[in-house]
């Protein structure tokens, strides 16, 4: 497996695949892996023949109070694990690299989708992930790109990002993984306590019974409802609970197949989860 830093040598390193026709897969992260970011590369292992890794925590989607300079950097740890799960090339540049030493003068919006759920309490949040999925998909030219569904709104905006200005890139998503307790696996987990780790299950929990309920038939909002009570006396404090059609379309009623979303803080930690549940006649 090849680590390279600079775009020029992941360039060159890509350049024997190119003149081959050989399919390019890739998944961005920002590191500190988990078994979720693995599976990713498993998922492009079957299908690609070169499978790309980057590793870069991109400063502009963070916002000013946000955990930048705290996030976590794992290199090594996160080369051997990618090694194990059959990574072939490791891209790990610097800041440097990826904006250079001039003002940025180029954004790019997505509109409406961004404009709730995460993009409400984190503005500029999915702008800044927006620059930084585009300047690698020039950067690495996949054929495919694979991303996880717990980031189900990240998810849509790139898919979104994709088919507004044609690029020649299929994106996969790649459903949660979790822990044994349905914890959805997440770097920022390792900020939790102890006491934390414990009640954090408690987010799946009440997707989980929120999807009994639907399908009982009970009423669309008083579940919803449920849901945020059920977070609260438990100790969390409640960011979003929302019910979106699979494309974020609001949606107030089970008629079609939905997708629950939540976020809520446990201390410190803002942790998110989604469930997908399909309509049955």
């Amino acid at each position: 497996m090849k680590t390279e830093i600079s775009i020029q040598g992941l360039s060159a390193s890509l350049q024997p695949a190119r003149s081959a026709r050989k399919i390019i897969g890739f998944i961005p992260t920002m590191g500190n892996l988990h078994q979720g970011h693995l599976n990713l590369v498993r998922e492009a292992r079957q299908l690609c023949d070169v499978v790309v890794v980057s590793i870069f925590v991109n400063p502009i989607q963070f916002g000013p109070n946000e955990d930048f300079d705290n996030y976590p950097r794992t290199l090594e740890q996160d080369s051997h694990l990618l090694a194990e799960v059959g990574c072939d090339i490791v891209f790990a540049p610097s800041v440097e690299q990826m904006y250079g030493h001039h003002p940025r003068l180029t954004n790019i919006r997505v509109g409406e989708i961004t404009n709730d759920l995460c993009g409400l309490q984190r503005p500029g949040h999915f702008d800044g992930v927006a620059v930084v999925v585009t300047k690698l998909f020039n950067i690495v030219q996949p054929n495919y790109a694979f991303f996880g569904q717990k980031d189900y709104q990240q998810l849509a905006v790139i898919k979104q990002l994709v088919r507004d200005l044609n690029m020649p890139i299929e994106v996969i998503g790649v459903p949660i993984a979790r822990a044994e307790d349905g914890l959805a696996l997440s770097s920022r987990n390792g900020y939790l306590s102890a006491e934390h780790r414990q009640t954090a299950p408690v987010i799946y929990q009440s997707l989980k019974n929120a999807e009994q309920n639907l399908h009982a038939g009970n009423a669309l909002p008083d579940i919803l409802t449920q849901i945020g009570i059920q977070l609260t006396q438990a100790g969390l404090v409640v960011d979003y609970v929302e019910a979106r059609t699979p494309m974020l379309q609001k949606i107030d009623q089970f008629d079609q197949d939905i997708v629950l979303f939540v976020a809520a803080k446990l201390g410190e930690t803002r942790l998110i989860d989604n469930l997908q549940i399909k309509h049955t006649l």
